[in-house]
């Protein structure tokens, strides 16, 4: 009886660790729901940008929107929201649930990343980080590529000259 009292304070603690490993990390329609719900409150759009925690172009990309240069534009304009994808074997407990999926459904597919797209504040997608070759520019750095930036934020938001310049000049120090 006293041995089978162990085994069973055993097992619960076993159940336990596991439980405590289990993920933790949430959906991506949580994450989405909650952009969403403030973006609708806000009056805003709503940036969704895929990522990974090995990525040095995502941390470029989370930089570069927080720098202050441009930062009030973007706080402005749009909820920004991370899914994280493609992790490593061991850090798979760090990706969204559905993400990956959402990410195809968006076209970012094999694209890389990171790989961001505008959805207005019903989730209705408006644009992606797919080029018109339809190449991912990710975080924009290259002429080119910020030059498409600013065509998509032309697009979906109310941009004005000096904003413009400040996002060419911030991101151009991407290249």
């Amino acid at each position: 009886m006293v041995a089978m009292k162990y085994f069973s304070l055993f097992v619960l603690t076993i159940v336990f660790m596991i439980d405590g490993n289990a993920q933790t990390t949430p959906g991506a329609d949580a994450v989405l729901k909650d952009a969403f719900a403030k973006a609708a409150g806000e009056d805003k759009k709503v940036m969704v940008i895929f990522r990974a925690s090995w990525c040095g172009w995502c941390e470029v990309m989370d930089a570069s929107l927080n720098d202050a240069s441009v930062k009030g534009f973007f706080d402005k304009n749009f909820v920004i929201t991370h899914l994280t994808i493609d992790e490593s074997k061991n850090k798979k407990n760090l990706e969204n649930p559905g993400a990956a999926e959402l990410n195809k459904k968006w076209g970012g597919g094999e694209q890389g990343i990171p790989f961001w797209v505008i959805l207005d504040k019903d989730g209705t997608l408006l644009v992606n980080s797919n080029d018109e070759r339809g190449e991912n520019v990710g975080c924009p750095g290259t002429g080119k590529e910020v030059q498409y930036f600013v065509q998509v934020l032309k697009k979906t938001t109310s941009i004005n000259s000096q904003e413009v310049s400040a996002v060419v000049k911030r991101f151009g120090r991407n290249q």
